[in-house]
């Protein structure tokens, strides 16, 4: 894991092709994923009336953290796929989930409707959104950076990061864009399920755009050799120094990002929402400015990655995250009246978010060896990401509850990205040189 820079390379117009189809089908699964997060307010009355209003987003949000609870699955069943019998046949198949789950949500009858069965069904389909996120995020990481040659690595697939934030955005401009045209109760009735019919488009897009993806060359010449892993997930746990290298992406990039992702991207927008008392146009429309100011920052800390390391970027956004999330809520909740100084702070935290995710996606396949790769990274990234990131909104809802406080749960992330960074200035290696092929 310290020979130099491979120096296999892709062309250009070659790895421009590969890194739009990876892309797009991940926009697709966040997508799809998010706008779940988006509306977890509207579905609370539809799906789990009750007379708490704060009981029935706790139920929301635990549907939503369902999904990510069961991504640890996903990722080790389509992880050891992956380094079966290779990085493609796993995107076709996840995408598929993914997008005809998605569509029935919005054919779904509400509580009104059916009773019991309503929120069971919200239930099941989000387990499947769960297990297709599972394969395709943290898979599609390795994929894009297999492609992606030895040089300006961090840069050229920081790219797959901004599908996250696109998801977020597109998927809020559209309620956003619903909300203003129809009245609160046709929203209600009808307008919550468009984003959701939109999905069977995007499918159908995003499939023929797989349909043509080509497997890593590092996978072929596995292939060739005969030397892939036939029990990939097995040999990565009896090996010492792969099962360090998991649980440091799992414990501080994987969590971390995943935290500091659900604090900026997600929760932010909830807390505006609940506890600030703001109306739902103006978070949507904030929480697009700190959602543009997001995609050239990561960018750029892809790009910093390549200059300085990986982990000097990193371990700077998890110090950042630790001191300043806190502060942060503390003058959204005092300065509500301010929309400007409320942009500013989101954009900040949005800064932070930046560094951690930006080298993220290089990180995930630098770290382990080719042959077991996919299930290496995928599984502790998934269960960061659905263990610790998207059970974030509900244990700090929960925490702010007994507590009666708004803010007493952020004490949960700050400690988190606090032990994060630490543990990552110890032992996190530095993997910019990296020989994928090995």
């Amino acid at each position: 894991m310290t020979a130099k820079a491979s120096a296999t390379q892709v062309s250009p117009h070659s790895y421009r092709k590969v890194a739009i189809a990876a892309c797009f089908g991940t926009f697709l699964e966040w997508y799809d994923f998010l706008t779940f997060a988006t509306l977890a307010v509207v579905f609370a009355p539809l799906f789990f009336p009750t007379s708490d209003p704060s009981t029935g987003l706790l139920a929301s949000l635990a549907t939503f953290g369902v999904g990510m609870v069961v991504r640890p699955v996903g990722a080790a069943i389509f992880g050891s796929i992956g380094d079966r019998i290779g990085r493609r046949p796993v995107f076709m198949i996840t995408i598929t989930l993914m997008g005809i789950a998605t569509v029935c949500v919005g054919f779904l009858p509400t509580y009104a409707q059916v009773g019991i069965w309503a929120p069971i069904l919200l239930v099941s389909l989000r387990l499947l959104q769960g297990l297709s996120a599972g394969g395709e995020i943290g898979g599609s990481a390795v994929y894009l950076t297999e492609h992606a040659g030895s040089v300006n690595r961090g840069f050229k697939t920081s790219f797959l990061q901004l599908m996250g934030p696109l998801g977020i955005l597109v998927s809020t401009l559209q309620i956003a864009m619903l909300q203003s045209y129809l009245t609160h109760e046709q929203f209600l009735a009808w307008g919550w399920r468009v984003p959701f019919w939109v999905s069977l488009l995007l499918l159908l897009l995003a499939f023929k755009a797989r349909i043509s993806l080509e497997e890593t060359p590092i996978y072929l010449q596995l292939s060739k050799a005969d030397t892939q892993s036939k029990s990939p997930l097995r040999d990565n746990l009896k090996d010492p120094e792969t099962r360090k290298r998991m649980f440091l992406l799992f414990f501080c990039i994987s969590a971390g990002g995943a935290v500091l992702f659900f604090c900026v991207q997600v929760y932010t927008s909830i807390f505006l929402k609940t506890s600030v008392q703001l109306s739902p146009q103006l978070v949507d429309q904030l929480s697009v400015y700190a959602t543009l100011a997001l995609l050239p920052l990561t960018i750029f800390a892809g790009w910093l990655s390549d200059k300085f390391g990986r982990k000097p970027v990193v371990v700077s956004g998890l110090i950042l995250g630790a001191t300043l999330i806190l502060p942060a809520f503390h003058l959204l909740q005092n300065n509500g009246n301010s929309t400007t100084l409320i942009s500013l702070i989101l954009i900040g935290l949005s800064a932070i978010l930046a560094l951690v995710v930006g080298p993220q996606t290089a990180l995930l396949a630098e770290l382990f060896p080719a042959k077991t790769r996919n299930s290496a990274a995928t599984l502790p990234h998934n269960l960061a990401a659905g263990w610790i990131g998207g059970l974030l909104p509900l244990i700090v809802t929960w925490l702010n509850q007994q507590w009666a406080s708004d803010i007493a749960g952020l004490w949960y992330p700050t400690i988190f990205l606090a032990s994060g960074a630490l543990v990552a200035m110890l032992y996190l290696p530095e993997t910019k040189q990296i020989n994928l092929n090995h």
